[in-house]
């Protein structure tokens, strides 16, 4: 998991309460893009910021949800606060939602700081990332879930560059994240836009670096749902989780 403080108090690295309120969260949940919709992956974030001494905050998980029949779309973007967010080391991340999302040319040019320096765990580790320790085996997942410094700098998002929902027909979000099932035999090698139709999630780099443009929260998508598919583009479930409050 990767949190984002909303405070100015101090950084999680020191475990004082009251202090982070950004990360990018290290424990996955495990189960592929079935993250329990939402609310199991806000009850992740929570879980993991208590374990830390930050549970006094109410946090939220980046992740977009898609319109379906009597469902309106939910976009990430409104689920995280106002700003201004820090890391662990209490260095901002961005001042607010418009900083955070380069809403403006002049925005979106400055940049926010999330970098690979920057993208903390709850536990204040790097991330590990493309090459860091390259190993062909890392896009197998029964090795990558025992191997620590596997590549896992993938962040599902489901989300737009601009923080909202996809619009489109197309699954970006495993069913908004209930799903953990792997694409139809011969689907998975298809392009990372998952134009053939399957289910897949759009992710993000907290590092700035892998395919399609490099996005920090929408850069491309996943060879399917399953736990199985996240690790061959160099993911392994993980997600952004931002304190409200």
């Amino acid at each position: 998991m990767h949190l984002v403080r909303r405070t100015q108090l101090g950084d999680i690295r020191s475990v004082q309460p009251g202090t982070l309120n950004a990360e990018t969260c290290d424990h996955i949940v495990g189960d592929g893009g079935n993250l329990g919709g939402l609310a199991g992956a806000d009850a992740h974030c929570q879980m993991l910021a208590t374990t830390v001494g930050a549970g006094h905050r109410t946090w939220h998980a980046y992740l977009s949800t898609q319109a379906r029949p009597g469902q309106p779309a939910v976009n990430a973007r409104d689920r995280i606060g106002k700003g201004p967010w820090y890391n662990f080391r209490r260095e901002m991340i961005a001042q607010d939602l418009a900083h955070l999302h380069g809403d403006t040319m002049e925005l979106a040019h400055q940049g926010n700081n999330l970098n690979k320096l920057t993208g903390l765990t709850e536990k204040g580790q790097i991330v590990p990332g493309l090459y860091d320790y390259n190993d062909p085996r890392d896009g197998d997942w029964e090795y990558a879930k025992n191997t620590r410094f596997s590549s896992r700098h993938e962040m599902l998002t489901g989300t737009q560059p601009d923080g909202t929902a996809f619009t489109d027909s197309q699954d970006h979000t495993c069913d908004n994240w209930t799903s953990n099932k792997s694409p139809d035999p011969g689907k998975s090698g298809g392009d990372l836009s998952a134009a053939d139709g399957r289910l897949n999630a759009q992710i993000g780099f907290p590092d700035r670096n892998g395919g399609g443009n490099g996005s920090w929260n929408s850069a491309h998508g996943t060879r399917g749902c399953a736990q199985a598919d996240l690790p061959k583009t160099h993911g392994q479930g993980l997600f952004y989780c931002f304190a409200t409050n």
